[in-house]
């Protein structure tokens, strides 16, 4: 069978895939994402498109190094639209930042992206980009720090800080999209994919 890498540090995204039941190796990518992001809004790209883009430039650095293997990139890019052009959030370096972040998605829909492309010796084989958009209830100061207090520093692990597969699924009152997409993969196409294309077995 061909060797599969996951070009992702992602705990989760790992988890979800060892669950699938893939039999995968770990290589995160090392590539500048706030390089491509800066000259993404400078151009006019799109959330959408800048996860896909991200995603495929992981794969691809990933696959130089790897002959025959087949390479998933992952990316997400969560975007919340306010009365002019969508502000793109980052993982928050610190819990101040995510009681930052978290301060500006209460009581607010925004959109998560969530892209994987599938790369071999070089060639796109798949790709998707999926959106979900999540709707935050508005919460208090109070709230806000009990919850970052429960939560803990794992919290920067993720883009928007909350974690929807724990504790930060009360956060919210709508959920629109994909649960997989929200942790960070669209699972189910991209099994189908691998399945029918005769790279897995059911």
């Amino acid at each position: 069978m061909t060797p599969i890498i996951l070009a992702s540090a992602s705990a989760i995204r790992a988890h979800l895939l060892h669950q699938a039941g893939l039999d995968f190796t770990v290589i995160p990518a090392r590539i500048d994402e706030s390089a491509i992001k800066t000259e993404g809004l400078e151009v006019g790209v799109s959330a959408a498109a800048m996860a896909e883009k991200l995603a495929w430039m992981k794969a691809l650095a990933v696959s130089r190094n790897h002959p025959h293997a087949l390479v998933i990139g992952c990316d997400q890019m969560l975007e919340v639209e306010q009365n002019g052009p969508g502000i793109w959030l980052d993982k928050p370096t610190d819990l101040a930042q995510a009681r930052q972040q978290i301060l500006l998605l209460s009581g607010c829909e925004h959109s998560l992206y969530s892209a994987a492309v599938l790369v071999q010796d070089g060639q796109r084989l798949w790709s998707q980009c999926e959106r979900v958009r999540l709707t935050m209830n508005r919460l208090s100061n109070a709230e806000i720090d009990h919850y970052l207090e429960r939560a803990g520093v794992d919290l920067i692990h993720s883009v928007g800080a909350y974690q929807i597969e724990g504790l930060g699924i009360r956060l919210f009152s709508k959920i629109e999209g994909d649960y997989f997409a929200i942790l960070g993969i669209p699972l189910l196409p991209m099994l189908k994919f691998l399945r029918e294309s005769g790279r897995i077995e059911l």
